[in-house]
């Protein structure tokens, strides 16, 4: 019997493309992108843009907010 795949949760859809992120965008235009997405989230009633851009673009601006880094830093590693 194939056992079922276990589903993704967000943390791990949007962990390669926020590791993406913090390799090759420069640290002043990561805040930049993450609100664009925010603002873009805002308009998900139109096709192409949608509410998925709301928390990623959340993510996107807390790479460079020195609170969160510290937070992320003394978590444990699972």
């Amino acid at each position: 019997m194939a056992e079922t795949p276990k589903p993704q949760s967000i943390r791990d859809r949007f962990r390669g493309f926020l590791n993406r992120v913090r390799a090759r965008v420069p640290r002043g235009l990561r805040l930049a992108l993450g609100l664009v997405l925010i603002l873009g989230g805002t308009l998900g009633f139109l096709p192409i843009l949608g509410f998925w851009m709301i928390p990623l673009g959340v993510a996107v601006a807390a790479l460079d907010i020195q609170l969160y880094r510290r937070w992320k830093r003394r978590q444990k590693p699972k």
